[in-house]
């Protein structure tokens, strides 16, 4: 299923665009200019683009910091999804940084690499507890996996206690983010073919990303909800309750939506905006 001459294209663009931005970040980080928060979106808005995803956004991103955004996690797309709304990093798991590739674009993104391990989690919450002291954007997968993209996991609310309020950390913002792949070319998808957008169980990374990239324009909902504070909801366990609870129904609302998908942006239009992006990334 799918084109591949579509997929060698995709391909091609997308790591061209990669390979040009990525030493670009480097400096910056090594630098330590503060452009290096915006580039990252600036990068995967047109990955997006490139690879056929279309994001239609409901809600607003809180502009609050520091802020600890939680999502489900359905595939390794989600990261460019996410990345090419929030200006924020990740909370990936310890193996991450060893990957080839990915892992190098998540330590561009500066990353925060944890181990899941209960014996570990006291200091992986200290850890992520300094980034929000400084007043960073974090992204958290509180499943601790991806799913298949039907349902929401349960949460592992260890890592909400990273939000607390303390001496070296003020209020730290809360916002649950629902995820959904829902449409290919316009047609609803349901569960035959969620799967070729899903990477969970013992699926190969390299034939499922080779099948995706092969597919048409595909719509993802990414729904903002109400965000709070651990001290509104009295404990880590209400805090993840709360937040499951907002995605699970933003999830089931975006795959059982029935509105017409939004149109695909002319291409003229799209090309227009380069320039302006570019010009914002790198101002801040």
């Amino acid at each position: 299923m799918g084109s591949p001459t579509l997929r060698l294209g995709r391909l091609a663009l997308y790591c061209a665009w990669t390979a040009g931005l990525m030493p670009v970040q480097l400096v910056g980080l090594a630098l330590r200019r503060r452009w290096t928060s915006t580039l990252p979106v600036f990068y995967h808005r047109w990955c997006c683009r490139i690879l056929g995803f279309r994001i239609r956004v409901i809600g607003t991103p809180t502009h609050d910091r520091p802020v600890l955004y939680a999502a489900n996690h359905i595939s390794y797309i989600d990261i460019t999804v996410l990345g090419s709304v929030i200006p924020g990093s990740f909370v990936a798991k310890s193996e991450v940084a060893r990957w080839p590739f990915f892992g190098w674009l998540a330590k561009l993104q500066r990353s925060v690499f944890v181990d899941r391990r209960v014996r570990s989690i006291a200091t992986q919450r200290e850890v992520i507890g300094k980034r929000l002291a400084a007043g960073d954007a974090l992204i958290l997968f509180p499943e601790g996996t991806s799913g298949d993209g039907n349902r929401v996991l349960p949460f592992k609310s260890a890592l909400f206690g990273a939000a607390r309020q303390g001496e070296d950390v003020g209020p730290v913002t809360v916002q649950p983010v629902s995820l959904a792949y829902t449409r290919l070319d316009g047609i609803p998808i349901g569960r035959l073919y969620r799967p070729f957008f899903a990477w969970y169980g013992a699926v190969d990374l390299v034939p499922h990303l080779w099948s995706m990239v092969g597919l048409g324009t595909v719509e993802v909902v990414l729904e903002f909800h109400p965000p709070t504070f651990l001290s509104d909801c009295g404990s880590r366990k209400a805090l993840a309750e709360y937040c499951h609870s907002r995605i699970a129904g933003g999830v089931a609302g975006a795959l059982f939506d029935r509105r017409q998908p939004m149109p695909e942006p002319p291409n003229h239009v799209v090309h227009s905006s380069f320039g302006a992006e570019l010009s914002e990334a790198v101002t801040g």
